[in-house]
Formats: C-alpha cells, structure tokens, sequence
C-alpha cells in the first residue's frame, strides 16, 4: 500500500510539519552540559572530595509555556489511522516531557524527576550486568590508550573516516561539553572536547559511534516524507546508543576498558536513584571501586548535572538489545531509518509499507563484518542477562 493524497494524508503532513518546527527547538544536551565543569573540578579537588560542586548552566532560549502548549494543541484527533494517531500522540507526550526537564535544569530533585519520566532508572539487573563486567581487568597502560592527537588532528582523522559515508556534516569544539564527542542532530554538528587529548582507540569508538551510527541515522531521518524520523520517537535513546556501541563491538573497538566506563556510569545512575550526593557518588567511584579522579569525576557529573540525568545507564542496558536482536536475525537498517527505537519496530514497518518512509540510504560501515577478535568481550557481552 502507497501514500495516497486523501485529506487524513494531508492533516497528517501538517502535523507532522509542525511538529518538526517545534522539535528543533529542544536540544537537552545543548542545556544540561554545565559551563563551569572544570573550575568546579579544582575546587572539588582541593575539598578534598567532600564540597559539591555548584554547576552553572547555558541560559534557556525557548519560551518553554508557549512551546507546551503549541505541542498539545496539535490536532492530533484529526488522523484516521489510529495506529499513526497513537505514535504522535506518544511523540507529543515524550517530548513535552524532554521539556519539562530543559526548563527544571539546576533545580535538584525537579530535575530528576523529570529524567526519571524521560529515560528511567536502572534495573537490579542493569546493576549486575556492571558489577560483572567490573570484575574484569583492563590494562590501562596499553598503547592504543594513550592520549596522542590534538583536537585538531582528530578532526582530521573524522573527515577521513567519513568519506565511507556520502554526507557531509558540520564539526565545531566546545570547551563547556561533559563528553568528549557528541553529535547535535538538529544542526548536523559533530562537537568536540577541544580539552581533551585522543587516544588511537578513543578515535576508534568515536568515529564508529558518533559518525557510524549517530551521524548516519540523523541523515537517514532526513530523507522520509515524515519528520519524525529526524528528529526521534519515543525512548529512542536506548536503542540509539546501544546500536552505537555495537558498531563499536562491530568494528573490532569495543575494550574491556570501554565496557568497564559504561559499567561505571550504570553504578553512578544507580548511586543517584539511591538519593546519593555528587560527593558520596564520586567516593563510591573512586575510593570503593578504584577508578582513577578524573574519569571519576567527568562519570559523576554526567550522572549528577542538571540535578541528576539518568540516561547514562542506556548505554549498556541498549547494547545488550541491540546484540539480541542482531542474534535473532533481525533487520539492523530498520534501526538505522533515523531516531527511531526497538518497541516501534512494527510502526517503522508499517509505514515503509504505507509510503510514508523509506528504507535506510546510509549503512553503518561496521554492521558489515564483525572484526571483533577480543574473546574475553565477546564472552562478556554473552553473559550479560536479558
């Protein structure tokens, strides 16, 4: 079945028109990354890890009354087919939500409740998967893990990269960002720390992650005759950054160092849902689990900033998702048609088959081969539980 040119057709084009105007305006990321990081670091430091510290953040640039309610009097009644009428109706709720946590950054528990409703907490069994996998041992001194190339020199190295990919996208640095890399999807912009010194393997994830997969289902969002592929469906984060770190698995990245930080930042988000300070968060990382200051620190404000973002467990929790998926022989392009998640599977199907989206352009390079050849990854991410 095609899309036809009927008068529910029509409304559901406006909708979907606005909705994307609206969507463009809300960039949490752009909003919860505190501008003061690193001057609260040495003044975190020198308390000798007991003061917390007291995060300033960018200034809103929305009027956030006017956006909820422009969101809610969409006439989302006036789509026919109820299956479509259920997703933008799930869209508008998700988004508000994402909303509601942009205007209550910095204001402690608000802000947490807000996350809490946008992207969950761990599970007792997300929380055992990371103390697993913390049982392992990763060499820290290997030479793939040494810092060596300049912000300057990474960028480089991501145009290189990116000519596997016909698109082309926007790179600029942040000084300000709690990430080393991230992609902003509204302005096509890949973001670099231009603080940070890269490793040979951190380029390795980071090309793989924020290009491979990230990059490539914003640009695929792009190209259906629905917006709302670009600009993400609900609970599309876990899905997002669990097929992100699988192209890192994929293309032979992925460490037991690696598997150890996303182990960290689920103890860290668990440490938070247990009502635990920045401080007492912090301690846990480093005092009881040995992780280094620095890593425990950029780890805890992640969790913490905002007044406490949860959305750092995903990562783990989609990988192991996505890799049952995969094993089941299920179709990765439909994961990679735009911001989309695993529970809308079938929506995704159902409107290729109406006309109103299309297959995936772009491929993610890695998804191609498997070049793993680390047993003892492999025999982890086996072992995780479902």
């Amino acid at each position: 079945m095609k899309q036809g040119t009927s008068t529910d057709t029509e409304t559901l084009f406006k909708i979907d028109k606005y909705l994307d105007k609206l969507v463009k305006k809300i960039e949490l990321l752009s909003y919860v990354n505190p501008v003061n990081i690193e001057s609260e670091k040495e003044k975190f430091f020198a308390s000798k890890y007991l003061t917390n510290p007291v995060f300033h953040y960018p200034n809103i640039d929305f009027d956030k009354f006017n956006l909820h309610r422009e969101f809610f009097s969409l006439p989302i009644e006036r789509i026919e087919d109820e299956k479509i009428r259920d997703l933008y109706e799930e869209i508008i709720y998700f988004y508000s939500g994402l909303i509601q946590s942009i205007e209550t950054i910095g204001s402690g528990k608000k802000f947490y409740y807000n996350s809490l409703h946008s992207f969950g907490t761990p599970t007792e069994k997300d929380v055992e998967n990371a103390k697993f996998i913390l049982h392992f041992d990763a060499d820290y001194d290997a030479e793939h893990f040494k810092p060596k190339f300049s912000p300057k020199e990474t960028e480089t190295i991501f145009r290189e990269y990116s000519g596997r990919y016909d698109f082309t996208y926007n790179i600029k640095y942040s000084s300000t960002m709690g990430a080393i890399a991230m992609v902003l999807n509204n302005t096509k912009t890949l973001v670099l720390n231009n603080k940070h010194t890269f490793s040979k393997n951190e380029i390795g994830i980071l090309t793989n992650h924020e290009i491979g997969v990230h990059m490539v289902t914003t640009m695929n969002g792009l190209l259906h005759p629905l917006k709302i592929f670009s600009h993400g469906f609900p609970n599309n984060v876990e899905t997002q950054e669990g097929l992100a770190v699988f192209s890192e698995y994929m293309s032979g990245n992925l460490t037991i160092k690696r598997l150890r930080e996303l182990a960290y930042r689920v103890i860290a988000v668990n440490s938070l849902a247990k009502g635990y300070s920045f401080s007492k968060t912090f301690r846990l990382l480093h005092n009881t689990h040995d992780l280094n200051r620095e890593d425990a620190f950029h780890i805890t404000v992640r969790a913490h900033r905002g007044g406490g973002f949860t959305k750092d467990y995903l990562y783990l929790s989609g990988l192991k998702k996505v890799i049952d998926y995969y094993e089941s022989g299920k179709d990765l392009g439909l994961l990679l048609t735009g911001k989309v998640s695993l529970e809308h599977i079938d929506t995704i199907e159902y409107l290729i088959d109406k006309g109103l989206a299309v297959k995936p352009k772009h491929f993610t390079d890695s998804f191609q081969e498997n070049k793993n050849t680390n047993k003892t990854v492999d025999f982890i991410l086996k072992s995780l539980i479902s």
